[in-house]
């Protein structure tokens, strides 16, 4: 028997009787009620301006409801950033990115989301409220593509390749978010959308116009991924304008793209004061009402802008709250500004945010699983993989210690505690750099450490100069030199001062050339006639003219996060065999880079370059060799069918490793907006000395086709070949086979 639902006048709304409950005072804080009719509910009871000041990122409390006071602004980048705790602090993600591993990525983002909720757990639990970089809601992952190594801020990004930056992007995603059907562990947020790689020093007023070719096949391919599979919630528009409209009011990216093809129902934050650019910067628009307006209109729900600092009375509100005086001259409705507002309490919802904690999941996680015994191990396993063997002369490495009785560390990142943490980091309570990690495992092979920092990043060091150890360091059997670059030099726009450094400017680097004085110093090191082990450490590809020539090993640590050091001893030793790809090309030299503010991918990334690279895009070494045997693949099938692809891979060495295997795919019709090769699937396996194991891709008809001119992706007729190997087509284990796309059907050669 049905029953009619009867009506209640209260509140000055009418109210379902059965919306009613005598433990809630009104319905959005009834849990049992669906969220969209909770959050309907709570949108009607506030007034225009409670919802404007809700839709900064400094969102006051609204105590007549209950509404506690939440700051939208936190950071995970690699482990929960700036949030005053100690906590697990991962490699860097240009470093993620060189493990390959979407798996290990998803563990990560669990395990940053843990931390994360326990810290929150803490506030609320003191009566707190969730101030900066102490909420839920991280805006991160960085998915921009890194089109060029001097970007400082590339380090944040999984590197150049759209489909690596899409894989691991998404799990990341996966790992924040959580799988409750219910609630969400944390939000993640997709930035910075799009088209934004640097310059740093002109983000805020340059105009991007890229052809419609290398929008959809290079710039939008990870943001689809993260939209579209992973459901991320939140997405993050970007500084600069795209074809003269700033990208947070532009029709294209946000109507056309993100909410209209993609169906996105997330919530959409500006970049901190980029409503203010279209003003002071990009000057497409009069005011601040008409900034504003225009941003709300295109659909930027929340601005990042004002400032809070504890008292609400200085409150100091963002642009946004010109918004009132919109509403009321009509130049917007109050209709736009519920939409925006329903999209943020819904993620604010979801979180929790106004349900008993007993009814959730994640609410019940305690402080004290920062920085556990399984997360440190975790950091130290991804610390591990994130490390790339570029060269290894005489299989110098690894160090035998029946051989040595020495060894020598020298360098300016050898000994720096904050190198290795990256930017956008939290901090642990421990952080074992390269001489600490080095110098425990040397103790229990009773080894000799001889260290001198010999210089700093950028210039001597009168205080350590290298000749002044130099005698001693002749005795060493073998030269360990940890430089590179540091975080103090690249990163964001104003966070690595502004006086005139050489090399770099505001952020960007201005070449991509080692520091003169650290190769100076190496040379000197060299004359020893010891080995030279080069350990690099950057966000970005460094050209390494003179190491690569000269240095007998050298490694690519990135910025490895709180265990680097002891994951450096265990490649260095041989406790681990090292297995990290490079996610960038590393070039030979400058000349090889097009202008830095040029957006077309012509000759940019392994996908388009078409010289000699130092080191290739999916390169690294190992101390064990593999062999790739038995490709196979059915000899016909309809072309809109999946196309299985099976090889196997033998571990021909003596000893256990982990190979990352990758499928490249290249369109061998001539095609000038064609990449000359495409990543389309990759595989992180482990394999004991002589094991082998057969492993299996299957490419969709989206993984065949090509992007068109006009942004569309076609399967178009002709030859294209699939290679699978340890590294890109052309790698001296690679196996390849042509596939023959006809009207219907494709034919394997």
């Amino acid at each position: 028997m049905k029953r009619k639902a009867g009506w209640l006048l209260g509140f000055g709304l009418l109210i379902p009787v059965g919306l009613l409950h005598p433990q809630f005072k009104y319905p959005f804080q009834n849990p049992d009620l669906p969220l969209e009719t909770r959050v309907g509910d709570l949108v009607s009871r506030l007034t225009l301006e409670e919802k404007v000041f809700q839709m900064m990122h400094n969102a006051p409390p609204i105590e007549r409801l209950g509404i506690p006071e939440y700051n939208w602004w936190s950071e995970a980048l690699h482990g929960v950033a700036r949030s005053g705790e100690k906590v697990t602090v991962f490699p860097q993600a240009i470093g993620l990115a060189a493990t390959f591993s979407p798996e290990d990525i998803e563990i990560m983002g669990d395990i940053i989301a843990t931390e994360g909720r326990a810290i929150f757990n803490q506030d609320r639990q003191s009566g707190k409220n969730a101030g900066r970089y102490r909420g839920l809601t991280y805006w991160t992952p960085n998915i921009n593509i890194f089109r060029d190594p001097r970007w400082g801020r590339g380090q944040e990004t999984y590197g150049e390749d759209p489909y690596l930056t899409g894989q691991l992007g998404a799990a990341f995603v996966r790992g924040l978010q959580g799988t409750d059907p219910v609630y969400l562990k944390a939000s993640a947020c997709a930035k910075h959308f799009a088209v934004h790689s640097g310059p740093e020093a002109i983000r805020h007023q340059f105009d991007v116009r890229v052809s419609l070719h290398d929008l959809w096949d290079t710039y939008l391919p990870a943001f689809r991924d993260l939209v579209v599979d992973a459901r991320v919630s939140g997405v993050m528009c970007a500084y600069n304008r795209f074809f003269g409209q700033p990208c947070c009011g532009n029709d294209r990216l946000l109507i056309e793209i993100l909410r209209l093809h993609w169906n996105f129902s997330g919530y959409l934050t500006s970049d901190c004061w980029a409503i203010n650019d279209f003003i002071d910067f990009h000057k497409t628009h009069a005011d601040p009402l008409v900034a504003a307006s225009d941003a709300l209109i295109h659909g930027t729900d929340l601005e990042c802008g004002g400032i809070y600092k504890g008292d609400w009375n200085q409150y100091k509100p963002g642009l946004y709250i010109v918004l009132i005086e919109a509403v009321r001259s009509g130049r917007i409705s109050e209709k736009q500004i519920n939409r925006s507002l329903k999209r943020l309490f819904t993620v604010r919802f979801r979180l929790g945010l106004f349900d008993p904690i007993e009814r959730q999941r994640y609410a019940a996680i305690p402080v004290d699983v920062l920085e556990s015994s399984a997360h440190q191990s975790h950091a130290l396993k991804m610390a591990r993989q994130s490390i790339v063997l570029l060269k290894n002369r005489n299989s110098l490495l690894p160090l035998a210690p029946a051989k040595i009785k020495r060894l020598a560390i020298i360098g300016p990142n050898a000994d720096d505690q904050a190198t290795p943490l990256g930017n956008y980091n939290g901090i642990p309570s421990r952080v074992i750099t390269p001489l600490q990690g080095i110098s425990a495992e040397a103790s229990t092979r009773n080894l000799e450490i001889i260290y001198a920092k010999g210089c700093g990043h950028v210039a001597a060091d009168p205080a350590e100069p290298v000749s002044r150890y130099i005698d001693r360091i002749r005795k060493a059997d073998v030269i360990v030199f940890v430089g590179g670059i540091s975080p103090t030099l690249e990163g964001e726009e104003g966070d690595t001062g502004t006086e005139a450094i050489e090399g770099f400017s505001k952020g960007d680097r201005t070449t991509i050339a080692l520091p003169r004085i650290q190769t100076q110093v190496m040379k000197e090191l060299k004359t020893t006639g010891r080995p030279l082990v080069f350990i690099n450490m950057s966000g970005s590809a460094m050209a390494m003219e003179w190491e690569a020539k000269n240095a007998d090993a050298i490694i690519q640590a990135w910025y490895g996060g709180q265990a680097i050091g002891e994951a450096l001893a265990d490649i260095l030793f041989g406790n681990v065999n090292p297995s990290g790809k490079l996610p960038v090309t590393f070039y030979r030299s400058d000349a090889d880079l097009p202008p830095f503010d040029e957006y077309s991918m012509a000759n940019r990334t392994y996908r388009y370059f078409k010289g000699i690279p130092r080191f290739p895009f999916g390169f690294g070494l190992s101390y064990t060799t593999f062999r790739y045997s038995r490709l196979e693949m059915p000899s016909e099938r309809e072309t809109g069918a999946d196309l299985n692809v099976r090889v196997r891979i033998t571990n021909t060495g003596n000893r256990e490793g982990e190979e990352v295997i990758q499928l490249y795919v290249s369109h061998l019709t001539e095609v000038s907006t064609a990449p000359l090769r495409s990543l389309q699937g990759f595989r992180r396996i482990g394999l004991k000395a002589g094991e082998y194991r057969a492993v299996e891709f299957l490419l969709s008809p989206k993984d065949l086709a090509r992007v068109d001119e006009f942004g569309n992706r076609v399967q178009y007729p002709g030859p294209v070949s699939i290679s699978i190997g340890g590294g890109k087509p052309g790698h001296a284990q690679t196996m390849s086979a042509i596939v023959y796309l006809t009207g219907d059907r494709f034919f394997v050669d």
